[in-house]
């Protein structure tokens, strides 16, 4: 066998270690022990089978099917737990992963990438996060009465309130990553937390009741959604039959 034909095989013809087992008539372990003596970097099952639907060796297992919400929620669960136990080596190799994929875009391609993500920066700021529109839909969705990105409850305070729900007097404010992280500096954190100060103190002074839901990272499971839904349906519906005294009508939930 010619080792860099195998190679090239590998890494310009995109051919999977079974192909090019099966065109040497050998068996793909063998091909894989020549490629690593020669450092060249194995592909993972997930980029292998990425590079097999690119290629039109594999299709899709799930598409044009649809999931459940059990079966999602299963996945979810799942892919959370592998996150938790993930060792540090492990969780470094996604890292350098994902840093090397950047370094290999070009710069029209990081430029795209910039400005999707400016964009969907200021839609979250416009419209609210994914993580508060599921919540204000499942909420609904239970028989409560929410009302979004709430202005002038407060007379005379420039306002938005995330969430309020008029029949319990009960707000809840949703707190991205750049509540409690310097994403866009210390400055800029400090004046956050300053206003979030402000607005939750001028909301318990008027007699509401404030939930805020502290959310430390960008992206949340579907689990961990599930999870926080139902932690905040429980908690309004012990509003809506004994409305918490003064020492108890602010409440904090991490996700």
């Amino acid at each position: 066998m010619n080792e860099q034909e195998i190679i090239s095989m590998y890494r310009d013809q995109s051919k999977s270690t079974y192909e090019i087992a099966e065109h040497f008539k050998t068996y793909p372990n063998k091909i894989r022990r020549i490629l690593i003596k020669h450092g060249v970097d194995i592909k993972d099952k997930s980029a292998a089978q990425k590079n097999a639907i690119k290629n039109g060796k594999a299709t899709i297992p799930t598409q044009g099917k649809a999931r459940s919400k059990e079966e999602k929620l299963k996945i979810s669960k799942s892919l959370q737990k592998r996150w938790q136990n993930m060792t540090e080596e492990e969780y470094k190799k996604h890292v350098d992963r994902a840093k090397k994929r950047w370094s290999n875009m070009s710069k029209a391609e990081k430029l795209k990438m910039s400005e999707l993500a400016i964009k969907a920066i200021q839609k979250a700021g416009k419209d609210g996060s994914k993580l508060e529109k599921f919540l204000r839909e499942e909420i609904s969705r239970h028989g409560y009465t929410v009302q979004a990105h709430k202005k002038n409850l407060i007379p005379n305070e420039n306002l938005e309130i995330d969430m309020y729900f008029p029949e319990l007097k009960a707000i809840i404010e949703v707190d991205g990553p750049s509540h409690f992280l310097p994403i866009w500096g210390e400055e800029k954190l400090r004046k956050q937390i300053k206003a979030d100060s402000h607005k939750t103190g001028l909301i318990l002074s008027k007699g509401f009741a404030i939930i805020r839901v502290k959310s430390l990272h960008d992206s949340v499971s579907l689990h961990s959604k599930e999870e926080l839904k139902n932690k905040l349906i429980n908690i309004l519906d012990n509003f809506s039959k004994h409305f918490p005294s003064k020492s108890k009508r602010y409440l904090e939930i991490e996700v």
